[in-house]
């Protein structure tokens, strides 16, 4: 049998296919609904931060013997602890704190991992191995993506809040702080999840290019999470996909997937702003 031309719906039947499947949705879903979000909060940048930031902690980790969730989770969280304390306490904008900080870390992880004595493969950080994924695995994203989105979307009005005016969120007496941490917390979480799976490239891009997508499509918040978590799930089975029939980077065909789906959103929405624009010069 020739894997590379038989039906895509038989590619079902590989136990290994159904898993990758099961994850990149599962990761997907997490991911784009916390863009949401990272976009409204400015916080595109923080994704990627964090995600970079893991790679020391990950190398300690498996120095040290201890699971690599862990030092990644600590590595990410106290990346973006590090860039609210500095903020709050310089007179520099969050971004720059960011690129600092993020650099800094990815720097000291690369130097940790060239003479560190590690059984570690970057590329497996970078771009993951989602074809290979164990099945503890997937029943490990599947969840902590469940918990995850309930602890999201339970609280998605205060965190709304939060994201669009900290100052109104405290004028309220919603716990700004506590929520802030959260949103922190659960962001560290979600990479640390899907980055032993998926790799750096595809967690960046899904907690940017979905959000991103929806907001193009519509102003309500709740459909905004709708849009993104569809553009992000189409994407991921699609990319995968892809990727098994050209023989390429799984991660890498779902970014190209992702990102083609946002430059056709994008094109939809500058013809539509044409087109009102036209119908509002019509006498």
């Amino acid at each position: 049998m020739n894997l590379y031309t038989e039906p895509w719906w038989e590619l079902f039947g590989y136990e290994f296919m159904r898993e990758a499947l099961v994850v990149g949705v599962v990761v997907a879903a997490m991911a784009a609904v916390l863009s949401c979000f990272l976009i409204l909060k400015g916080w595109s940048l923080m994704g990627d931060a964090v995600s970079h930031a893991v790679l020391p902690g990950i190398v300690l980790a498996s120095m040290l013997g201890l699971p690599l969730a862990v030092g990644a989770f600590v590595a990410g969280l106290g990346c973006a602890v590090a860039s609210g304390f500095v903020k709050r306490h310089s007179r520099l904008k969050e971004d720059t704190v960011l690129g600092v900080i993020f650099t800094g870390m990815f720097g000291l992880g690369l130097v940790l991992y060239s003479k560190a004595p590690t059984v570690l493969h970057l590329d497996h950080i970078l771009f993951g191995n989602i074809l290979g994924v164990s099945r503890a695995q997937v029943w490990q994203t599947s969840l902590i993506g469940v918990g995850v989105l309930s602890v999201v979307l339970a609280r998605r009005r205060d965190l709304l809040l939060l994201c669009f005016d900290e100052r109104h969120a405290r004028a309220l007496a919603l716990p700004a702080t506590a929520l802030h941490y959260l949103l922190l917390s659960v962001l560290a979480l979600v990479i640390v999840v899907s980055l032993q799976a998926v790799g750096l490239l595809l967690v960046v891009a899904m907690l940017i290019t979905p959000g991103a997508t929806a907001r193009l499509w519509t102003d309500s918040f709740d459909w905004m999470l709708v849009v993104a978590v569809v553009v992000a799930v189409v994407s991921s089975v699609s990319g995968i996909l892809i990727s098994y029939y050209v023989s390429g980077s799984t991660a890498a065909c779902v970014v190209l997937v992702q990102a083609a789906i946002f430059l056709l959103s994008l094109m939809g929405w500058r013809l539509r702003a044409w087109r009102f624009r036209g119908a509002r010069r019509v006498p």
